[in-house]
């Protein structure tokens, strides 16, 4: 890793505007790059759960999986996703290959979007501060919940935090176990999806080869564009990513607690229950 960049300035930057944190590594990383980014992001902050399984680094690449498979995710395939967040504090992605074409990162910051949106409709801004079911992910089956219950922008103690992940409040929308939306819901829902489509508002590259992205996942939105892969497996899109927990982290609305787990400042919350 670059030996210049010290925890407390990644932390520190993470806690700014704009919320993210862009480096290259150490070319020594690629030989072992998956012990070698786990250490690194040790020292960041507790790595968290991205399965039942209890996997602390999930690759990321093209997993050519059905749209009906339960086990798919936006990031194993190759399509675009739309702006969301995570379930955690920060999330670490490594480069290990580039897509022949597409794949590119795009950045918002959550906390002009709530600003906007409060600005120019709000109505709906007071709407998106109101909490929003998510049903449970398919891939999150040691929950025994049906769905929670979360706001998209709320704040603790004047931080502020945003939490989005659009598929899971639709799923909830048409699940007869869970709540419906109502029309002023949907209409707020699609007018932040529209704000963040705003070129203005947006930061896009495409990660290369041994880059390290660091993102703040309570004042960040994130996606990426569809990507064309090269035909040889060697050279697929692949990237590697973590999910932490921060010793820095923001306090956050109490009815986060049944989706993290914890809300206070600096309490270990977030990843995905393990079967163990």
């Amino acid at each position: 890793m670059n030996k210049n960049l010290k925890v407390d300035e990644i932390h520190n930057e993470l806690e700014k505007q704009p919320g993210f944190f862009r480096f290259s590594s150490e070319k020594n990383l690629l030989t072992d790059p998956i012990s070698s980014f786990l250490k690194f992001c040790k020292k960041i902050g507790t790595p968290l759960s991205q399965n039942i399984n209890g996997d602390l680094v999930l690759s990321v690449k093209n997993a050519a999986l059905s749209e009906n498979d339960p086990k798919v995710r936006g990031p194993n395939t190759n399509k675009k996703l739309s702006f969301h967040t995570d379930r955690c504090d920060v999330i670490a992605f490594l480069c290990l290959q580039p897509a022949k074409s597409g794949g590119e990162n795009q950045i918002v910051e959550s906390e002009k979007i709530q600003q906007i949106i409060k600005k120019e409709r709000p109505d709906l801004h007071f709407t998106l501060c109101q909490n929003f079911p998510y049903k449970t992910h398919t891939i999150d089956i040691a929950n025994n919940l049906l769905f929670c219950e979360q706001p998209i922008f709320s704040w603790r103690n004047d931080f502020f935090a945003c939490s989005y992940l659009r598929v899971l409040i639709d799923r909830a929308d048409q699940s007869q176990d869970c709540p419906s939306l109502s029309k002023i819901q949907k209409e707020a829902l699609d007018f932040l999806d529209s704000v963040c489509e705003r070129k203005e508002l947006q930061t896009c590259f495409t990660m290369q080869r041994g880059e390290i992205l660091f993102l703040n996942n309570w004042t960040t939105l994130h996606r990426r564009t569809a990507f064309e892969d090269f035909k040889d497996p060697l050279k697929k899109r692949h990237l590697l990513r973590i999910w932490l927990s921060m010793p820095n982290s923001r306090p956050i609305d109490q009815a986060f607690i049944s989706n993290f787990g914890a809300v206070g400042a600096g309490e270990l919350r977030g990843g995905i229950r393990s079967k163990t």
